[in-house]
Formats: structure tokens, sequence, C-alpha cells
């Protein structure tokens, strides 16, 4: 594997539900869980170790309270275990952070490509075991949505999980975030358009739109197709310090994989967390 795409500092339930991101100031936070807020919060600064391999965009970020302090990103569907380990060593060394000063690890739960899911959850959970820290679970479709770039228009966020079909969920935009309006469900391209088609709403169709093929929106003026393609572990990174934050904590047993269906596949190799920085703190 060549090296990760790096770059140094920078920047779930049924029905009605809120993504809860970090908060600032006067802002008012809405308990119910799913509500994010985009803002970011003050105070002592709690770092978080974001993994992000639930798509064929892995990535990786470190972030404090303040920014995303470093990143590693690296695009393909296959080798999220061979980038995972690089792509953090990379990040604390930009950081110049060791791993003990971690206080969390957010990881992305899916759904999406299963082997990538396992990867990042089990090495997510591995880390957190040696350091002694929470893991935070975030959901693709959840993040896509989080990050798109709009005001009004209705969200639909879409992640590819094979099979012919995709997984899909509604959004709507909020000042500050997004709430989402319905469960995330699998469907075929075709469902999806007759989806849309029913939705009289503007709209914002966001993800791997490749998945849906060339001409699944052609001629619906109400709909705009835009970004981002994949979740990010920095907008990861964020929510789950709002959830951090908040004390928005998951008991152990409760964190899991989201298939949304069974496996593609069955593992037959030790997805045991490689050897890295935080072996230091064991």
């Amino acid at each position: 594997m060549g090296r990760p795409g790096c770059k140094g500092a920078s920047a779930q339930s049924t029905g009605c539900s809120h993504i809860a991101g970090p908060c600032r100031g006067s802002y008012h936070h809405h308990r119910a869980t799913g509500y994010v807020a985009k803002s970011v919060p003050t105070g002592s600064h709690m770092k978080i170790l974001a993994i992000e391999t639930s798509t064929p965009g892995s990535s990786v970020a470190l972030s404090d309270e303040t920014e995303i302090v470093a990143t590693a990103s690296h695009t393909d569907r296959r080798g999220h275990s061979s980038f995972l380990v690089p792509a953090m060593e990379f990040c604390f060394d930009q950081a110049g952070w060791n791993p003990d000063v971690i206080d969390a690890v957010a990881v992305d739960v899916g759904p999406g490509l299963y082997t990538g899911i396992r990867v990042g959850l089990a090495t997510a959970q591995g880390i957190a075991a040696a350091l002694g820290v929470p893991v935070i679970p975030g959901t693709s479709l959840d993040l896509i949505a989080w990050d798109a770039k709009t005001g009004r228009r209705h969200i639909w966020s879409v992640v590819d999980v094979r099979r012919g079909q995709v997984a899909v969920a509604s959004y709507v935009p909020v000042p500050g975030g997004v709430i989402r309006d319905a469960a995330p469900e699998l469907i075929t391209p075709n469902e999806l358009k007759g989806l849309l088609e029913s939705d009289r709403a503007e709209i914002l169709l966001v993800g791997d739109i490749g998945a849906l093929g060339d001409h699944l929106v052609t001629g619906m003026s109400r709909v705009k197709v835009g970004g981002p393609r994949y979740p990010s572990a920095s907008v990861l990174a964020l929510v789950g310090l709002g959830k951090l934050e908040r004390d928005e904590l998951p008991a152990a047993t409760d964190i899991r994989p989201r298939y949304l269906r069974d496996a593609d596949v069955t593992m037959n190799r030790d997805l045991s967390v490689e050897s890295g920085p935080w072996d230091r703190v064991l």
C-alpha cells in the first residue's frame, strides 16, 4: 500500500431522530439522541481519535475541542486494515500527541462495506481497551447528511452496500444541523427513485451517487446532487466530541455493527488490533 493521502491541521432507531454534536455558548442542546450541532465546544480540551472505514473512503482524524488536529485519508474498497495503522501513526506524529492523551475513540459502525466495518470496529475497540477509554459509535448515513451543504432541501443520504442495494435515510435541515426523519433502510436504486419521486420537497441527494446508475435522477428537477460522497473521520470526530461532552456514551455491549442485513462474507482471520503507538500505554 502506498502512503495514505494525508494532511495536517485544519479543519439510530425508528421514526424521527436527532443526532447530537458538540455545543457552544448559549446554544441549547436537545437531549433526544440524534441531533447534530455543527458548533465546537469550549472548556477543557477533550481529545478524540476517529476511525472511518465503513466505505471505500477510509479516513482517520485526531481532534480536540478547537480543531481537527490531523487527518489521513485513502480511497479503496479493499485495504482498510493496511491503511489504518500507518494512518494513525501519521496522525499522532503530526499532532505531536501520545496515544494516552486520547479521551475516546469514535468509529463508524455502518451501514457500508462488511469487512471495512468489522476492521474499523475491532481496531477501535482494541485501542479503546488498551487506553481504558470509551468507544463512541457513529453511523455512515448520519455523518454524510451532517456534512451536506444545504439550509432548506430535504436530504437523502446514500451508502452503497453492494448486491444491487443501497442504504438510505432522509433528513430535515435545521439551524446548526440535521434531523433524521425516517429509519435507515436497504432498497434498490429503482426503489429509491420511487421514493424521490414521491417526496414533494426540494431534495439534496448526497453520498455514493455512483451506485445509483447514470440516469436515476434524470428529469427530476427538484433533485440536486451534492457531496460529500463518503463519510469522513473529521465529521465523526466532531459528532463524537459532542456525545462525549454530554456523556451520551452507550454501554460497550450495545456497540455493534449496523449491517442492515446478513454479512456478505465470513471473516476467517483474527481482527485483533495491529501493533502501533498505543502499545506504549499497555
